[in-house]
């Protein structure tokens, strides 16, 4: 409708309330799953990061959209825990590397494994609707469009 507020008409609304619900049972989710992992979810997070690639704590950090000196206390128990180890930087001696050991990709890959919220509900779209939802919502934080797959 031609003047009207988009940020408070009704489909805007619903369509926030439900990215909220969406959000919250992720979230509600990974803590589950990484309890059963006896992780907390800040640890997790920086574990699954970790298994995709080893990164210095303060790539690490700005990832996380948190101060360093959290990340470390977060690395020290997850080395504590044998999941994680600090290894010099290959490109600069000088950095510590954070990278997860064999343990931790295992307990990496079988907490992405039981997390089954975001698979069940996207598993009755059709490949096309998740393309399209994945394309929307990367117009939304401004990645950009699809890339065809």
């Amino acid at each position: 409708m031609a003047g009207r507020n988009t940020r408070t008409d009704s489909l805007t609304l619903e369509v926030v309330e439900l990215i909220g619900t969406v959000v919250a049972r992720y979230h509600e989710e990974y803590e589950r799953a990484a309890g059963r992992h006896a992780l907390t979810g800040a640890q997790a997070r920086v574990l699954g990061l970790l298994s995709l690639e080893p990164l210095p704590m303060r790539q690490l950090a700005q990832r996380l959209k948190c101060e360093p000196s959290n990340v470390t206390g977060i690395i020290d128990r997850l080395e504590a825990r044998g999941l994680v180890e600090r290894r010099p930087d290959p490109a600069d001696r000088r950095v510590k590397l954070a990278a997860p050991t064999e343990e931790g990709v295992r307990t990496a890959r079988s907490l992405r494994d039981s997390l089954d919220f975001a698979r069940e509900p996207l598993a009755s779209l059709s490949r096309d609707e998740r393309v399209s939802l994945r394309d929307m919502l990367r117009r939304m934080v401004g990645v950009g469009g699809g890339d065809g797959d």
